[in-house]
């Protein structure tokens, strides 16, 4: 969290440090010319000065934020922008908004950026234990893991790397070789090529590589037996999902989505699921007291790949 009201001004750091935070603050809102809003599990509030009053963003709070965030050099950040989202150190998203800067139909860069969504990244290790240890008893199969957005994917995804990576599955305690394609910096949340988040021992990272060419990157180079990626869903995916397959390397993946029905009824996702790729499925949700709820669904692949 301090890694997160650092990029406030001095002013409203006092703010927040002399404010009854809610305990479990998973966004926080900044608007121009708007109070700061705290995304709870519990609720939404509004930081308050010491008068009880709201707090209104003026334009100096905003671009000393954008400051922090770029480290002074907004052009440094050029890819990010174009992205709409920068990686903090402690692994904290921050989506971006702004007037978007286009050529030849494409976005090329943001300017006059006024709105941010801080997500505020947390390690939940031992969240995926149980499942791992249920579904992975014998072998690691290929898995996708549906759910809506903050429903948990990638922190669930972050733990099952753990997980396979430290042999934590199964009684031999024997590990696996994982790679994580990691394209917005969200599951091992790399700062400067170091993981933010304990990914495990034997994991490799390649971060803000797009999925597709990064899965083949790292059978490439990097001999994996697992590969995660996080939300999957354009064509290009697939093909890379169907290669490692093909391959011998067990595919773990997040899609954004409600339920398994939901996914088949989707052009991109309907190959993998025309084969029977995935022998277990999870679908993830979020419960009215914030908790998030595991369900599980296993059978039996007709999918063949080459064994290792």
């Amino acid at each position: 969290m301090n890694e997160v009201i650092h990029l406030f001004p001095p002013h409203l750091q006092g703010y927040f440090a002399n404010h009854a935070l809610p305990s479990f603050i998973e966004e926080i809102r900044v608007r121009i010319h708007a109070p700061i809003e705290l995304i709870t599990n519990e609720g939404v509030y509004y930081l308050r000065d010491e008068k009880e009053d709201l707090y209104v963003l003026t334009e100096e709070d905003v671009d000393y934020i954008l400051n922090q965030l770029s480290e002074f050099s907004i052009y440094a950040f050029h890819e990010e922008l174009k992205q709409g989202f920068i990686t903090t150190k402690g692994g904290h998203r921050v989506g971006l908004g702004g007037q978007v800067v286009q050529e030849d139909g494409k976005v090329q860069t943001m300017k006059h950026v006024r709105f941010f969504n801080i997500r505020l990244a947390r390690s939940r290790p031992g969240v995926a234990l149980p499942s791992a240890k249920r579904l992975y008893r014998y072998h690691v199969d290929h898995t996708l893991i549906i759910g809506p957005p903050q429903s948990g994917k990638t922190t669930f995804l972050r733990d099952l790397a753990r997980i396979l990576s430290n042999g934590e599955w199964n009684d031999q305690h024997i590990s696996k070789k994982v790679a994580i394609v990691d394209e917005r910096s969200e599951i091992a949340a790399c700062y400067q090529g170091i993981p933010s988040f304990d990914v495990g021992k034997r994991t490799d990272v390649l971060d803000r590589c797009p999925k597709a060419e990064g899965m083949m990157m790292m059978i490439r180079s990097m001999s994996p037996e697992v590969i995660i990626v996080d939300e999957i869903g354009r064509e290009e995916d697939v093909d890379a999902i169907l290669e490692a397959a093909y391959a011998g390397v067990t595919v773990i993946c997040s899609v954004h989505g409600h339920s398994e029905e939901e996914m088949k009824k989707r052009p991109t996702m309907k190959r993998l699921f025309s084969d029977v790729l995935f022998k277990h499925i999870l679908t993830l949700h979020r419960t009215s007291l914030g908790k998030v709820k595991v369900k599980e669904r296993t059978f039996k692949p007709s999918f063949s790949v080459i064994e290792k």
